[in-house]
């Protein structure tokens, strides 16, 4: 199975991003992962390298809960870029929310692809690998 390219985590919490770091490398999820600590930086790197396609990720892990940008805010201005992206980006809600509230909004998001109960495990890594790889062919 193709691993991803470039993964993109954007999440606050400093002890899950530790953790979800070494996970991504131990199962060689990515070539390459950057990760952002807010929304607001992310969307500020997806705007610079907006015609750069090979400088952004393939798949996103996104986080609802943070601080300057929360993973919705995120998610609205990304929708609005995308039809500027010349690449497939998936986007995946990470978060520890169980509220249904999040899961229907999730849902409701056509650029989003599932929305994932924290902590991330090999496991689920290894299901959105399988999807990415599936989306491709």
């Amino acid at each position: 199975m193709n691993k991803i390219n470039i993964a993109c985590v954007i999440d606050d919490d400093e002890i899950y991003t530790f953790a979800v770091k070494r996970i991504i490398a131990h199962e060689k999820f990515a070539e390459k992962t950057l990760f952002f600590h807010n929304g607001k930086v992310a969307l500020d790197f997806f705007i610079e390298y907006l015609n750069k396609a090979d400088m952004l990720p393939d798949v996103i892990l996104l986080d609802i809960n943070m601080p300057v940008l929360d993973g919705w805010q995120f998610m609205d201005e990304f929708v609005k870029l995308k039809p500027h992206i010349d690449k497939k980006i998936v986007v995946y809600i990470v978060s520890s929310s169980i509220a249904e509230d999040d899961l229907d909004k999730a849902r409701s998001i056509e650029a989003v692809s599932d929305f994932i109960v924290k902590p991330i495990t090999v496991e689920k890594l290894h299901l959105i690998l399988e999807q990415v790889n599936q989306s491709e062919v």
